[in-house]
C-alpha cells in the first residue's frame, strides 16, 4: 500500500462522495456543508471548484450526461451549466431528506434518507430507489443515519451503512427487478472505533469503509471480517472511491468542521486535533471495480 498524499486541500467543511469518471479520467467530490463541488483532472493534474451554492450530499454520473444529486431537499437531475430539476421530494408521504447514493447495475438510483437528531425523537429513514423512468419507491425502512452504499462486482449484493447503528448491512439484490431482500448484518463497528461512513467495493469483492471519528479506512472480506486498516491524518475521514487509469488510486474525502455527537468513540476529543478538510490519495495493490452510472430519464429527455 502506497503512502498517503494530499491531492487538494480546500479545507472542506464536510468533504464527501468522491466519484470517478473513467471516460474523462476525472474525479468529482462535494463539500456538502460548504456548498462547493469540485473536479480533479487526472491527465492535467489540476483541480478546481466547478460549482458553488448547491447542496450536494450525494451524486452519481448519469447517462448520457449530467448527474443525479441527492440532498436534504430531495432527489434531482442536474447539469453543471444549468439548474437542478426535481425528481422527488416526497415518497409514500415521507420527505426525501437524502444523504448518500449509488447506481445499481441496471442504471437505477439507490439512496438513503435520514432524520437523525441526537437531541430529540426522530423518524427513521428509508432506502429509496429511482427507476430509470423516474418513478420512486421505498425499498426498506427503519434506518437512523443512512450513509454509504455500493454493490459487489457481480451486482448481486448491495451494501449499505447506517452510521448511527454503527453497522453495515448486506442485501441479496435482484438486478432484473431492482429488489433487495434478506437484509443482514455484514459488519458491526465497535464503540472504540469510528462510525461507518462512505463505502466502496473493490474488484475482489472486499468492502472498504471510511470511518468518521476513526482516522482510518478499513477493508472487510466478503464474509465481513476485518482484513486491514489504513490510518489517515483526518479524524473525520468521510468517504472513498477507486480511480485513476487502472483504478488503483483510492481517493479519500474528509471534513474540517468538527461534529460532536453522542456517537463519538470513547475518549474521542471533538475540540482538538486535525479533523480533516483535504482530498487524499493512496495507491492500492488491489484495483477497484468499474464505476456504475444511472440511466435515469431527465425532464429534458421526457419533455
Amino acid at each position: 500500500m502506497g503512502n498517503l498524499e494530499i491531492i487538494a486541500n480546500y479545507n472542506d467543511l464536510c468533504g464527501e462522495c468522491p466519484v470517478w469518471d473513467e471516460l474523462l479520467q476525472q474525479l468529482y467530490w462535494t463539500d456538502c456543508v460548504g456548498l462547493r463541488f469540485y473536479l480533479y483532472d487526472w491527465r492535467g493534474n489540476r483541480h478546481e471548484v466547478v460549482q458553488q451554492g448547491l447542496e450536494i450530499n450525494g451524486f452519481v454520473l448519469n447517462e448520457p450526461t449530467g448527474f443525479i444529486v441527492t440532498n436534504n431537499s430531495g432527489i434531482w437531475s442536474w447539469e453543471i451549466a444549468g439548474e437542478p430539476h426535481l425528481i422527488a421530494d416526497h415518497v409514500d408521504g415521507k420527505k426525501c431528506q437524502m444523504n448518500d447514493c449509488t447506481s445499481d447495475p441496471a442504471g437505477r438510483l439507490i439512496a438513503g434518507s435520514w432524520f437523525y437528531d441526537p437531541n430529540n425523537d426522530f423518524p427513521r429513514g428509508d432506502l429509496i430507489q429511482v427507476e430509470t423512468n423516474g418513478t420512486v419507491r421505498v425499498l426498506d425502512d427503519g434506518f437512523k443515519l443512512a450513509n454509504g452504499l455500493d454493490f459487489s462486482p457481480d451486482g448481486r449484493t448491495l451494501y449499505f451503512a447506517d452510521s448511527a447503528e454503527r453497522r453495515i448491512y448486506a442485501y441479496d439484490y435482484d438486478v432484473a427487478t431492482g429488489t433487495p431482500k434478506n437484509r443482514r448484518v455484514f459488519a458491526d463497528v465497535p464503540i472504540e472505533r469510528g462510525l461507518p461512513d462512505g463505502i466502496s467495493v473493490d474488484s475482489e469483492g472486499f468492502v472498504w469503509s471510511a470511518e468518521w471519528y476513526g482516522s482510518q479506512v478499513v477493508r472487510y472480506d466478503p464474509d465481513g471480517k476485518l482484513e486491514r486498516s489504513i490510518l489517515t491524518p483526518a479524524k473525520q475521514t468521510s468517504s472513498l472511491t477507486f480511480g485513476g487509469p487502472d483504478l488503483t488510486s483510492i481517493f479519500l474525502t474528509s471534513a474540517s468542521k468538527s461534529e460532536a455527537m453522542p456517537l463519538m468513540p470513547l475518549n474521542y476529543d471533538p475540540l482538538n486535533g486535525h479533523f480533516g478538510g483535504a482530498l487524499y490519495r493512496v495507491i492500492s495493490e488491489v484495483a477497484g471495480k468499474q464505476p456504475l452510472r444511472t440511466r435515469i430519464q431527465t425532464p429534458t429527455e421526457t419533455s
